[in-house]
């Protein structure tokens, strides 16, 4: 075994994901990536874990099927191609322009497609008019294109996960260690400051380098081009290993270095390592003049002398390259971008074709930014994937939850906890980057495909937040009577944003003019743990029995569910609610006191 080998194989130190509870403990050692997952944890063992480790991977093959089959709600699933159309016009949460000319969109689940639909155009613009108007000018009608569930897109960023694989395969074969120094690979690289830049740091985006510099106007070729990212310095001020900058000058390092040591250009390495093996025949780099009517097209930029930007890459810098660098550059479709989820899912491997190892695909997803997270809330990486970020991903967020965004309107989320990943394409630069985001749609494809994953209540119908943002939603239960003492049970299940969304349990002994948290004790088999009366982020998507001590002279309980602006996780539950005192019973939510509840942004939610 070669040292690389080793040192990717070797146990892993990192955070321990406390993820239940606000406070994260640090210092934690994680098993060796492949190994089995650890025994069950004691009594009082503290909330929810979840570790690459405990990632079971499949073997799917993917195939056309129905929600049902494989456990979906399929109104929900049903729901994706009328909300990607919802943005084809500007709406209150993208106000002033559509959020995209025209989307494709592809769910599965369990290696089962169960949606695949394409709205909008993939062409219809020829330019754009000056700010701040920006006003779209349409081509004539017969020279617009439809958007096909097959168009061909820019993948923008998306690029940079092909980059990945391939650094990860030498990483594999013994040619690059991940903790080496990029200059022991890339010579020149260890001006500015970057001698002691790793491999695993560009892929972490923790080398200090800056975002971004315009390559493609300040030099005129693309040799000095190259020269020019290599030789970038480090970021005023900054030390390697301990900031966080996404970086595309890392990315395009990376290229450069997986060519240098297997003397291979890397289009060449993309397609022989990632396309041909996973079947994707309608992936790669600068498609030729034939894809062009399948290809969505991008931006108009005369600022660059290229008119509207249909079939080339639309990354200026990229583009100046030569159309391939490790930042972006790929051309991909929806049904291509599946065959890579799905090999993913499945360890690395898809119809016995190997990519990557299994253990490789988990030491990705161990988040080797955990201790910069309080400086750098939106950190959370692996090796080349995003990690748990709710701003995208919504309730198919966790852990080790992954994926990536592109520029261009592009996005896969891949939740290996449910076997499951959405993969969204857009041309929502088309035809200018000033109309905005489209991650407001982004969030309402995860949020489709969570939500036909269903919480079934333990009763007939439990209680559910209502998925808004930026409100505080309250369950009040009443009590027969003040307390002597006493107790509460209820069942709790929640999945929230950490840090941002939380869920809290609260007791009035004043009639509701006041209120304070109660300690609750959480069980789930051999699993119990103790929370101030506050609950934030991953639950284990589990049912928890809880249980509280009342104080003396409480006259209510109630239920608070708090969100963000943006984001969320599947939501907060709570079913089969008791409270006694010495007396007798003071209120029973499935009895004679299910009416009495109010409710304030809750809703019942059915089995």
């Amino acid at each position: 075994m070669t040292t690389s080998s080793r040192r990717l194989l070797r146990p892993l130190t990192l955070r321990r994901l406390a993820l239940g509870l606000t406070v994260a403990v640090l210092g934690t050692t994680v098993p060796a990536i492949g190994a089995a997952a650890a025994a069950p944890p004691p009594a009082d063992a503290g909330p929810p874990v979840i570790t690459p480790a405990d990632i079971q991977f499949r073997h799917d093959t993917l195939r056309p099927g129905s929600a049902r089959e494989v456990g979906l709600l399929p109104e929900h699933v049903d729901r994706l191609p009328a909300d990607l159309a919802a943005y084809l016009q500007p709406t209150p949460d993208h106000p002033g322009y559509p959020a995209y000319a025209g989307a494709v969109v592809l769910a599965a689940k369990d290696g089962v497609v169960v949606q695949h639909a394409a709205v909008g155009t993939a062409v219809r613009y020829a330019a754009v008019g000056p700010p701040p108007g920006l006003v779209g000018v349409e081509l004539p009608a017969d020279q617009q294109l439809p958007m096909r569930p097959d168009t061909v897109f820019d993948l923008a960023s998306v690029s940079k996960l092909f980059t990945t694989i391939v650094t990860m395969q030498q990483v594999e074969q013994g040619r690059v260690d991940l903790d080496a120094p990029v200059a022991r690979y890339v010579p020149e690289f260890a001006v500015g400051g970057k001698a002691a830049v790793t491999v695993r740091m560009l892929l972490t985006h923790t080398s200090g380098l800056p975002a971004f510099t315009a390559l493609w106007s300040r030099y005129p070729t693309p040799a000095e081009r190259f020269a020019a990212a290599l030789a970038t310095p480090l970021a005023a001020g900054a030390t390697p290993g301990t900031r966080y900058v996404y970086s595309d000058l890392g990315l395009i390092a990376l290229g450069v270095l997986v060519e240098r040591v297997t003397g291979r250009p890397l289009a060449e390495l993309v397609h022989d390592g990632v396309t041909v093996p996973l079947g994707m025949t309608d992936t790669g780099y600068n498609p030729g003049p034939e894809r062009r009517t399948r290809i969505a097209a991008t931006e108009y930029q005369p600022y660059a002398g290229r008119g509207m930007v249909w079939g080339e890459v639309h990354d200026e810098n990229a583009w100046s390259l030569g159309g391939v660098a490790g930042h972006a550059g790929v051309f991909s479709t929806a049904a291509d971008l599946a065959l890579l989820c799905q090999s993913l899912l499945n360890g690395g491997e898809y119809r016995g074709r190997r990519i990557l190892r299994a253990e490789t695909v988990r030491a990705m997803l161990v988040n080797y930014n955990a201790p910069l997270e309080p400086a750098y809330p939106e950190s959370d990486r692996g090796l080349g994937f995003e990690l748990n970020k709710h701003w995208y991903m919504m309730g198919l967020s966790s852990p080790v939850a992954f994926g990536h965004t592109g520029f261009t309107g592009t996005s896969i989320v891949i939740d290996p906890l449910s076997h499951s990943f959405v993969i969204m394409l857009s041309n929502r630069v088309h035809p200018d980057r000033g109309w905005g985001s489209n991650n407001v749609a982004r969030r309402a494809v995860a949020r489709d495909l969570a939500e036909a994953m269903p919480v079934r209540p333990r009763s007939g119908a439990a209680w559910r937040a209502d998925p808004r943002d930026l409100a505080t939603a309250t369950l009040t239960a009443p009590l027969r009577r003040v307390t002597r003492g006493g107790t509460a049970s209820f069942l709790l299940w929640y999945d929230t944003e950490p840090r941002y969304d939380s869920a809290r349990f609260e007791v009035s002994t004043d009639g509701g003019r006041t209120w304070a948290p109660v300690r609750m004790l959480l069980r789930h088999g051999d699993r119990r743990w103790t929370s101030d009366g506050t609950v934030t982020g991953y639950g284990g998507r589990v049912w928890w029995q809880v249980s509280v001590e009342l104080p003396d002279q409480a006259s209510q309980l109630r239920w608070s569910s708090t969100t963000d602006g943006s984001g969320q996780g599947r939501g907060v539950y709570v079913d089969q609610v008791v409270a006694v005192d010495r007396d007798g019973l003071l209120f029973e939510g499935e009895g004679v006191d299910a009416s009495r509840f109010v409710a304030d942004g809750w809703s019942s939610a059915h089995t």
